[in-house]
């Protein structure tokens, strides 16, 4: 892993994310890869073209300006930065910013609940993970002292699991960290009795090769069940599979996956299941 992309707003919440970023960058030799979308309104685009360039140009300096106070943090010193101002509206594009400059890790901040007069948070954030090819990791609290040791994974019995899991143990692997796979058991709508929990789980011990041990946390919703189980182990962050067709409010069932990323206070860190 070489390069990090950071989505800013200039608020405080994207300047979450840039912190660990730079602890990340410091600490593993990376680049980091600042980018503002500018988001340019249909009154303008709308313009003739040397109205239109007139203004993007306005705006894109206007931007530029922002960057000089807003990346002026002791925690910068000495760090590889790449400045991007982009005329983009549909976060989905990030993930063409994401192939074009080799990205390997997205890092950004996010409020965990939509406010229209936001920037990357909420919804957007989902539109940001729905799509994106690389692991997107959310932080929503400070962290001035960022690790990654101890990662839960999200687990459920799809097929696609395997696939996942190895992408999140290689991620876990560039950190150092241990993954610990975590099945949610609930009396309700993902009940499953000891008897089909072993025939699964020997399923993917000898077919899927699976060595690692899949805890089974009983609580009474799948959302609960993982974030008290990342709490009883001290875990740094939990890590959730997402479909780019249907989006993280659809992993496991309902809301769940949405959910999580909005109640956890420890970061959520996605990975896209290829389809």
């Amino acid at each position: 892993m070489k390069k990090i992309l950071v989505p800013v707003d200039f608020s405080e919440h994207s300047e979450y994310a840039l912190e660990v970023a730079s602890q990340i960058a410091r600490e593993k030799h990376m680049v980091i890869c600042v980018l503002h979308m500018i988001g340019l309104s249909e009154s303008v685009l709308s313009k003739n073209e040397a109205e239109e360039y007139k203004e993007a140009q306005y705006y894109m300096k206007l931007a530029k300006k922002r960057f000089k106070p807003f990346l002026d943090k002791e925690y910068l010193k000495g760090l590889k930065l790449l400045q991007l101002v982009q005329n983009y509206k549909i976060f989905s594009e990030i993930n063409a910013i994401v192939k074009e400059l080799n990205i390997d890790l997205v890092v950004m901040g996010s409020h965990g609940v939509s406010r229209a007069r936001d920037t990357f948070v909420g919804s957007n954030t989902e539109k940001v993970v729905r799509t994106c090819e690389v692991p997107v990791l959310v932080i929503k609290q400070p962290r001035h002292e960022f690790q990654l040791k101890t990662l839960v994974f999200a687990w459920d019995f799809k097929d696609e699991i395997v696939q996942t899991f190895s992408k999140v143990k290689e991620f876990a692997q560039f950190f150092d960290a241990q993954v610990y796979p975590v099945f949610v058991n609930t009396p309700t709508v993902n009940f499953l009795s000891s008897t089909s929990l072993e025939e699964k789980l020997n399923h993917y011990r000898v077919q899927e090769n699976i060595q690692e041990e899949v805890r089974i946390f009983n609580d009474i919703s799948v959302e609960k069940g993982i974030l008290n189980y990342a709490k009883e182990i001290g875990a740094d962050a939990v890590a959730i599979p997402t479909h780019g067709r249907k989006g993280i409010a659809h992993f496991l069932k309902g809301s769940i996956g949405e959910s999580i990323a909005n109640q956890a206070k420890i970061p959520v860190v996605t990975f896209k299941i290829d389809t």
